[in-house]
């Protein structure tokens, strides 16, 4: 693990209890296989959120079969308005006081790389990026210009504006309630609400961590909702935020 802190470190806890949210859109045909590698990954009791926009989600009758046998996983209405970013914040809002995890259904984020982002959260880091660009991290297919693009925004907001990560962009992220307390979530779009927390985090001089992780771009089954060309003016706001504070502080 890469730890680049920025200074007011929390107050660590082994006892935080762990609250992973999975936004899903008929992920019927993922779903399975994402859990089974959640919970080999995990060796304590979690509660995991399934969260979906309409009772006709082919994602729900998987996870109905599946709860007789993994404790703590839930199924989450988001009542917030459809789209990935309400169920983002359904979720979040639901979540219990500790440490929240935000992943994919589609197989792309490891679990593998959940124990020790727990455990960085655990240890007084309120955001913990999985991130794909720092030593030991890697991203495995997905198209070039997004992945380009990706990784320079990371490079330079950390070279320009100090973001103690190499990844702001990922989704897959753990925050500590107590930084979900002190912000406003203010995204509209959908995923970049994961760039504008630790954005806001470091801002806050929030202490920040990363946890190399290998990423799976392309989906095994179904259609990815990333839109790059219509999403790059949303990551764009929480780039220039950064380096605004940035300028202001020098």
């Amino acid at each position: 693990m890469t730890e680049r802190s920025s200074t007011a470190p929390a107050t660590s806890s082994a006892e935080l209890a762990v609250t992973v949210v999975i936004p899903v859109h008929n992920e019927g045909p993922n779903i399975r296989a994402t859990l089974e590698a959640l919970y080999a990954a995990v060796d304590e009791p979690i509660t995991v959120y399934i969260v979906y926009d309409r009772d006709e989600d082919d994602t729900l009758p998987v996870v109905r079969d599946l709860q007789a046998r993994m404790t703590g996983l839930e199924l989450l209405q988001n009542r917030l308005g459809a789209g990935a970013l309400n169920a983002i914040r359904s979720g979040l809002a639901a979540a219990q006081r500790g440490v929240v995890v935000v992943m994919m259904a589609d197989q792309s984020d490891d679990p593998g790389t959940l124990p020790a982002m727990i455990a960085a959260a655990r240890g007084g880091s309120m955001v913990v990026a999985a991130s794909r660009y720092s030593r030991g991290g890697r991203q495995i297919g997905g198209p070039w210009l997004k992945g380009t693009l990706s990784r320079l925004a990371g490079l330079s907001l950390h070279l320009l504006a100090g973001v103690p990560t190499l990844d702001p962009t990922n989704s897959y992220k753990a925050y500590r309630s107590e930084l979900l307390d002190a912000v406003r979530i203010e995204s509209d779009g959908g995923f970049e609400v994961g760039i504008e927390l630790v954005v806001k985090a470091h801002r806050m001089g929030m202490r920040i961590a990363e946890v190399p992780t290998v990423s799976r771009a392309d989906r095994p089954a179904g259609a990815s909702r990333f839109r790059l060309w219509k999403w790059l003016p949303k990551y764009g706001r929480w780039y220039w935020y950064a380096l605004a504070g940035r300028r202001t502080e020098a």
